[in-house]
């Protein structure tokens, strides 16, 4: 992988996503310290979630139609700004209805770093005559620095919180998204997926096959699914009187996740995606069920660290079968409408999932992600494998320097 990227191009997408995991987790924190209110945290992230789902197939498409380099450089400032906007807003004690908007365009104006870097990874690979094993170590690779972010970012906002404010990981992710962002986008490799204006034989107007939306709707479950822990997560350390337990909680989960993540590399070609997604969605259905039953921290640390391992399997498996079924000039958009889907049903999951927990237990939550996974398995019977389609664009010269 470091001999097709470069050793720059990885650096420079794990930093460029940090911020997402950041401001998601760190914008309940924030507007919770600033207003004296969870329930206006837990609405301003939701905000932001949603901000995010709902623009990151249209900046997908946008790079697929003009390009990743204009793309990510115009977003990424954009985000910055927005960014540092949300936090002044927060610090100043703006009302409600202003910290949701500025939450919502905090999310909405991301560059959408990690899904245009699977999708230019994945168009360097078929241009260089790569084989499934090493498109397949592409998404391992990519799942797990998605899973690493998401235990460090809001471990960042931990840490700035102890060391003063929980604003200071916000002003760290303002500029990493500007610099990282900036860098990721002005990288040679950025002309590896051709826009379709430059590209002759694009057909901007094919549409989607339906094995596209049997793996989004997969991933909405799977979102659910893991709001759901979420929600029972925090939930259940509150009834233990462990409140301060959760982050570890979830970082446990997140470390075992990108720790199996990274072993999928080693999967016979064999092993089909389709066969590979049942499996999961299976595994995913069968170890949710013990979290039903979890009634201490010491139990609950060994479930969920066990049941951490399901999810970069799912999602590397889901990405996979995306970037084998959508047409290679709509690839971005693909990758991010992919993202968006499950990130959708994480944060309305989140935001429902987690009033109810609040009223009538943990276990309300576990029961409805089990029921997600479940649905999620049944999805999967209905996935085909796309074949390869034949890859017959020939690489650009600035594509090629690594």
């Amino acid at each position: 992988m470091i001999g097709l990227t470069g050793a720059l191009l990885p650096a420079m997408s794990f930093l460029g996503r940090l911020p997402t995991a950041t401001i998601q987790m760190g914008s309940v924190l924030l507007v919770a310290e600033t207003s004296g209110s969870l329930g206006t945290g837990g609405a301003v992230g939701c905000a932001l979630a949603l901000g995010q789902v709902a623009m990151g197939p249209y900046l997908g498409r946008l790079a697929d139609r003009r390009g990743q380099r204009p793309v990510v450089l115009f977003f990424a400032l954009f985000n910055a700004l927005a960014i540092t906007a949300f936090t002044l807003a927060a610090l100043f004690g703006l009302p409600t209805p202003a910290l949701i908007a500025l939450g919502a365009l905090a999310g909405a104006s991301q560059p959408g770093i990690g899904p245009l870097a699977r999708a230019r990874i994945v168009a360097l690979a078929r241009a260089r005559g790569a084989d499934d094993r090493l498109v397949a170590t592409a998404f391992s690779l990519e799942g797990t620095m998605d899973e690493l972010s998401f235990v460090l970012g809001p471990a960042l906002v931990g840490i700035a919180a102890v060391a003063g404010h929980p604003a200071y990981a916000f002003a760290l992710a303002a500029l990493l998204v500007a610099v990282c962002g900036t860098a990721f986008a002005l990288h040679p490799s950025a002309g590896a997926v051709p826009s379709a204006v430059r590209t002759a034989s694009a057909r901007s107007g094919q549409r989607m096959p339906s094995s596209v939306h049997v793996v989004r709707a997969g991933l909405v479950f799977l979102g659910i699914l893991l709001g759901s822990c979420g929600a029972g997560i925090t939930a259940l350390t509150h009834e233990l009187g462990q409140e301060g337990q959760a982050g570890l909680v979830y970082a446990a989960m997140g470390v075992m996740s990108a720790f199996v993540g990274l072993s999928m590399a080693a999967l016979p070609g064999r092993f089909g995606l389709r066969l590979r997604w049942r499996i999961a969605t299976l595994a995913a259905a069968l170890l949710s069920l013990p979290l039903i039953w979890t009634s201490s921290m010491t139990a609950l640390y060994l479930v969920v660290t066990v049941f951490g391992a399901i999810f970069a399997p799912n999602l590397i498996t889901g990405f996979g079968l995306t970037e084998r079924a959508v047409p290679e000039e709509r690839l971005s958009e693909g990758m991010t409408f992919a993202v968006s889907a499950f990130v959708g049903g994480q944060a309305v999951t989140l935001a429902v999932v987690g009033r109810l927990a609040e009223t009538y237990g943990a276990q309300l939550a576990f029961v409805i992600g089990s029921v997600a996974a479940g649905l999620a398995s049944l999805v999967a019977l209905a996935v085909r494998e796309a074949p390869l389609a034949v890859r017959d664009k020939e690489l650009t010269p600035a594509a090629a320097a690594p």
